[in-house]
């Protein structure tokens, strides 16, 4: 396995850690977007793609981040302190989506990125510069073709039931009347 390309974006406010973003491409046929290049103690380094983990509620079900309080969806108060902890004792909130399963592989990606982030610098200096990290990869085999999309739904769903637990019957609307309006209010 080789990285045939490493795309580079530089951050604007370097005065933050997260100093910017890559991409990097796999024997030319497999990307990975979105490692961060933060900066350490010990220099930069490179941070795999990751998601905020999530709990569910236990009275309607819906995800809620593991730090959240009250359920985004019911209201319930949740859980304090619902993120697994590490071996050092600090609480897990992400999971990296991609990530090197072992450390020949992880030195080959941070030192070739760390490498592309320096290039990258010298070469923002030029008054000319262009990111290229945001250009669309280019695919022979597929031209681009046309998607299709829907407008979003605009029905509210009902939270999600795990199985085996009956999911709530959606009430059937009566048709609304305009002497009615705002009946039942009070």
């Amino acid at each position: 396995m080789e990285i045939t390309e490493v795309r580079i974006k530089l951050m604007e406010d370097t005065d933050d850690r997260l100093q910017g973003f890559c991409s990097i491409t796999f024997d030319d046929c497999f990307v990975v977007r979105d490692l961060k290049i933060i900066e350490g103690s010990n220099g930069p380094f490179v941070a795999m793609p990751s998601r905020k983990l999530t709990g569910h509620c236990p009275k309607c079900g819906c995800k809620n981040h593991l730090r959240a309080a009250f359920c985004n969806q019911c209201g319930a108060r949740l859980k304090e302190d619902q993120a697994v902890k590490d071996q050092d004792g600090r609480a897990k909130l992400y999971a990296d989506i991609a990530h090197p399963i072992n450390s020949t592989c992880r030195e080959m990606i941070q030192q070739r990125v760390i490498s592309e982030y320096r290039a990258e610098q010298e070469r923002a200096t030029d008054p000319d510069y262009v990111s290229r990290y945001d250009d669309y990869y280019e695919y022979e085999e597929k031209p681009a073709t046309k998607v299709h999309t829907e407008p979003a739904e605009t029905e509210l769903r009902p939270p999600h039931t795990p199985p085996g637990k009956n999911a709530p019957q959606k009430e059937q609307a009566e048709p609304s009347r305009k002497d009615d309006f705002g009946a039942g209010i009070f």
